[in-house]
């Protein structure tokens, strides 16, 4: 089942006179001359789309709170993708340009705005030149600009190039750093829906959300609600690294088994070996071990186990890996891109790391252990934006679930891993 990789084999599908023959901008075109702006909101919560960068709120309702009042109103994309773990929205701009730009003016259509903008992170060189491109084809088209196809409506849109900053990719983070303001998130309310991108009421989605909403128009969106679970409809691209034979994105039903995934479209772990833990939506959602891979990978079925789907970034580990050791990877990744604007963020995310740290090289006490979650309890849910809860997250469940490697690595004054999976290092090292 594949919708938004439909395409991907297509040559120079990239190319606007390509993107046209297989059917480009035709959802754009009967939005615009068969439905109202409140039909195009309406078919799209229909169908159950939920944002596909991580939190899963209803597409369609986020549309609605934008207030039908006179007054500017904005789109903003998130391509900031700096989840790690995440590479789907990458390939889609990079690939397919022109499913996200159309995508974007059907939402511009429904929510009465006139400027659009895509954030873009600093590092994808490649996917904004390839946007770039696009956008110019677009505009000499006519699918963009003043009077879209001969309609009422008109739409600009511009790229805007972040300088790789992780707290941008939180999307109040997001507005202010496109209003040239240190990228921090807001405190809420108001919300963007009613005081986002310059004071004005702002909807701010995902890539991969915007370029579901063309299909979405042309199929119906009973045809989208068929696919994937009752509640976490539609197709979801899965990000599937680390220990796996054939990492890569995978456009797969909502709901699909994790074993499924990672052993028959990832091919397996190389070398035979088990599986020990996996992470199912980027690094900011909690660990499962293989106890849960016959868990769905949907949102409803992954709170069911106590995680999250999150970006579908699932990060495969095998039995050699040091637990500690990748938890450690994570702290000091979040410890580094936390923005200092919260205590509990800026403070814990450190302690987290140098304790962490000082475990893995073999100096840490027992009662690092039960710090470690009583600093991450502390941050979790105390902080103005889900950056604390994304540092905290990798701790507690891997505590949780690997408890047992933490003990080890006190009580032999080393880890006890090495090769790929971590390394053996004296106490004083």
């Amino acid at each position: 089942m594949r919708i938004l990789f439909k395409h991907l084999d297509v040559p120079d599908i990239d190319n606007i006179d390509v993107y046209l023959r297989e059917g480009g901008y035709k959802g754009l075109e009967k939005a615009l001359k068969e439905m109202t702006p409140d039909q195009v909101t309406e078919a799209v919560a229909k169908s159950g789309l939920r944002g596909r960068g991580g939190a899963g709120f209803p597409t369609g309702r986020k549309w609605a709170f934008i207030p039908k009042a006179p007054g500017p109103k904005y789109l903003c994309c998130n391509a900031d993708e700096s989840e790690p773990g995440t590479f789907k929205d990458r390939e889609l701009i990079l690939r397919n340009p022109h499913q996200l730009i159309e995508g974007m003016a059907i939402c511009c259509y429904a929510i009465g705005a006139s400027r659009a903008f895509i954030y873009i992170r600093g590092e994808f060189v490649e996917p904004a030149r390839k946007l770039d491109r696009a956008l110019g084809e677009a505009y000499d088209r006519g699918f963009i600009g003043a009077r879209v196809l001969g309609s009422d409506f008109s739409v600009d849109m511009t790229i805007y190039r972040g300088a790789g900053a992780y707290i941008c990719g939180e999307e109040s983070g997001l507005l202010n750093s496109l209003e040239g303001q240190r990228g921090e998130p807001r405190v809420r309310p108001p919300f963007p829906a009613i005081k986002g991108l310059y004071a004005s009421p702002t909807v701010v989605n995902n890539v991969e959300t915007l370029a579901n909403v063309p299909h979405i128009i042309i199929n119906g969106p009973e045809w989208f609600a068929s696919i994937g679970t009752p509640k976490s409809t539609g197709t979801k691209i899965f990000c599937v690294s680390g220990h796996v034979n054939r990492p890569g994105n995978y456009e797969l039903p909502m709901g699909i088994p994790a074993r499924e995934l990672i052993f028959d479209h990832a091919g397996g772990i190389p070398g035979g070996k088990r599986l020990k833990a996996w992470i199912p939506g980027g690094s900011s959602v909690p660990m499962l071990s293989a106890e849960h891979l016959d868990v769905g990978l949907d949102f409803e079925s992954l709170t069911s186990v106590g995680s999250m789907l999150g970006s579908a970034g699932l990060m495969v580990m095998n039995e050699d890996t040091c637990i500690v050791r990748a938890t450690l990877n994570l702290a000091r990744f979040y410890a580094h891109e936390s923005c200092g604007k919260c205590t509990p963020c800026r403070e814990g995310t450190a302690w987290l790391r140098d304790m962490i740290g000082t475990i893995e090289h073999g100096a840490g006490r027992m009662d690092f252990i039960d710090k470690l979650v009583d600093v991450a309890d502390n941050i979790d849910g105390r902080t103005l934006c889900a950056l604390g809860d994304a540092a905290a997250q990798p701790v507690l469940s891997s505590i949780k679930l690997f408890r047992d490697e933490y003990e080890t690595h006190i009580r032999g004054g080393r880890c006890p891993f090495d090769g790929n999976g971590g390394f053996a290092l004296r106490r004083n090292a």
